[in-house]
């Protein structure tokens, strides 16, 4: 099930699938996670976080209007390819939606590009090194 979580509560799936379990979970905290307007997304079952997502309200310099970032968008190994990561990004936009927000856009991991085009994302930049996390894309989505 798809609910609103705390920042506090994303940070050991962030740690274990985006940095592979190395950091503390103090570590894996984004400068914006508790800024007026962020909000946590995760899919849970039987009590356990298995995928989540967090958007900040930080427009992209290139576009116009109300944009949102996704960041910290992980789903644990074992129960990836059933549908949590695109049930988060779509109860997102139906949020965001009704919040009047008029775009979402990400740093996007080369490993995730196949599964944010399918839900409708584009690219907006070329490819860029992230240090000690690997290739990235910009990536962007209307909403409104």
């Amino acid at each position: 099930m798809v609910k609103f979580v705390n920042a506090s509560d994303v940070l050991f799936v962030r740690n274990i699938v985006l940095r592979d379990g190395k950091l503390t979970t103090s570590e894996c905290v984004f400068e914006n996670d508790e800024a007026p307007g962020s909000f946590h997304l995760g899919y849970e079952i039987e009590g356990e976080l298995v995928s989540v997502a967090s958007f900040h309200k930080v427009s992209h310099p290139d576009f116009p209007g109300i944009g949102y970032q996704l960041r910290g968008m992980a789903t644990l190994y074992e129960f990836r390819g059933k549908g949590y990561g695109n049930m988060l990004l779509n109860f997102a936009i139906v949020y965001l939606r009704g919040q009047k927000a008029n775009y979402i856009w990400c740093n996007a991991r080369q490993v995730a590009y196949k599964f944010y085009l399918s839900l409708g994302f584009e690219f907006i930049s070329d490819e860029f090194e992230v240090p000690e996390v690997g290739p990235h894309r910009q990536m962007y989505l209307k909403i409104v």
